[in-house]
């Protein structure tokens, strides 16, 4: 497997990472140990602070944008005033659980939903395995983002409908419809605007969107996968979600995290919690 990441050290509320040729130091409040390797963070190409923005050692520039592959994904990355790249690493290894459920699926050409899907890591991950995919955000610059994303990986011309638009209304207007899927992913921000400024809140929200991905589940359906990084969430919390939500079906749970080599401290960034039928099951979601 090909992959250009790697978390290099952390400590001291911050986080040393590796994209590619690029190493960069960001905050990170869940680093509250001390550096493990204090050497290493010399060697950073640009450095975030919450306070100043991006700098770089002497005279020279963060990079505006570059390539790097994660997990057999490329990636194009731009640093943004807020500290972000258009990456979130620690979901890489869903990434591959993705691409093997939906390639081992019994039924082909499954249908997979990609809700608040970002920069299409998990909507590559889909559309590899041979699936049409829905990939759906309220950002139109990433969705942009995620479409030459797919170029970059040889998948520009896949089934991959891209759709700038409000979560809950695209929703009502699938269930309308009568559309089906066979898969749904759905990373909800803690808050978050839709295209016309509507306010989602995961606190609020998140019960009456999985009640709406619940209608639009096809009869056998693969999964629902569920992440978050909403600070304070639980793994134990999301799959209780998933349990009141949806029946007769397997559920799994978990968090994500950022890792490097044998050695290096992981860090924990968030948690997951997926939903799955038992072979053989009947509908009833």
């Amino acid at each position: 497997m090909h992959n250009e990441y790697e978390l290099l050290d952390s400590g001291a509320g911050r986080k040393l990472e590796r994209f590619g040729n690029v190493i960069l130091s960001r905050p990170c409040d869940q680093a509250i140990w001390e550096q493990q390797s204090p050497e290493l963070w010399a060697t950073s190409s640009a450095s975030f602070s919450r306070e100043l923005g991006w700098s770089t050692p002497g005279e020279a520039d963060v990079p505006s944008s570059w390539v790097v592959t994660i997990n057999d994904i490329a990636m194009k990355l731009k640093p943004t005033p807020a500290g972000h790249l258009g990456v979130f690493p620690e979901t890489r290894m869903l990434w591959n659980w993705i691409t093997d459920a939906l390639t081992s699926a019994h039924e082909k050409n499954l249908n997979v939903l990609n809700l608040f899907a970002y920069s299409g890591g998990a909507t590559l991950a889909a559309a590899r395995a041979g699936s049409s995919v829905c990939h759906l955000d309220s950002s139109r610059s990433m969705v942009t983002r995620a479409s030459e994303n797919a170029a970059l990986n040889q998948l520009d011309r896949a089934p991959i409908r891209w759709i700038v638009e409000d979560v809950t209304k695209f929703l009502d207007r699938e269930i309308r419809r009568g559309r089906q899927y066979d898969a749904i992913m759905l990373d909800p921000p803690s808050f978050g605007r839709g295209v016309r400024g509507e306010q989602y809140k995961i606190d609020k929200d998140i019960v009456a969107t999985l009640e709406r991905c619940r209608a639009l589940l096809a009869a056998r359906p693969a999964f629902v996968l569920l992440t978050s990084h909403t600070q304070g969430t639980t793994a134990a919390q999301l799959e209780r979600l998933m349990g009141d939500t949806f029946s007769s079906g397997e559920i799994a749970s978990g968090e994500m995290q950022l890792t490097g080599a044998d050695g290096v401290r992981p860090v924990s960034s968030g948690v997951w919690a997926r939903w799955g039928r038992p072979i053989g099951a009947d509908t009833g979601a």
